[in-house]
């Protein structure tokens, strides 16, 4: 799938560094379908899901994220997911807090 890194998209001005989250063996998952073909792959395939659930905005996720790549590429045997929690919630329209009026 690529190779893992993170690399400097700023233009000198800002100090935050573009991350990248999927590299080597790390597959995004974008939807309940991909979700569901993933573990039925996986089932098939006798592997074990290493499941990341991310933002983009998220520090510690940044940090992880190079790290969560490399093991990937260590770990050819095991499945490793990206879920980006931000894209999921939109692509699925899931409330990340509900309000119920009058109701606890």
């Amino acid at each position: 799938m690529g190779h893992c890194f993170s690399k400097d998209k700023s233009d000198g001005s800002d100090s935050e560094q573009a991350v990248e989250f999927v590299g080597g063996n790390v597959h995004r998952v974008t939807s309940k379908e991909d979700w569901d073909q993933k573990l039925s792959e996986a089932k098939r395939d006798g592997k074990i899901v290493i499941a990341n659930f991310s933002a983009t905005w998220c520090g510690p996720c940044r940090m992880l994220a190079p790290f969560y790549c490399e093991l990937s590429e260590k770990h050819p045997s095991l499945m490793f997911l990206l879920i980006d929690v931000d894209e999921l919630t939109w692509n699925c329209l899931i409330n990340s807090f509900a309000l119920h009026k009058n109701q606890i």
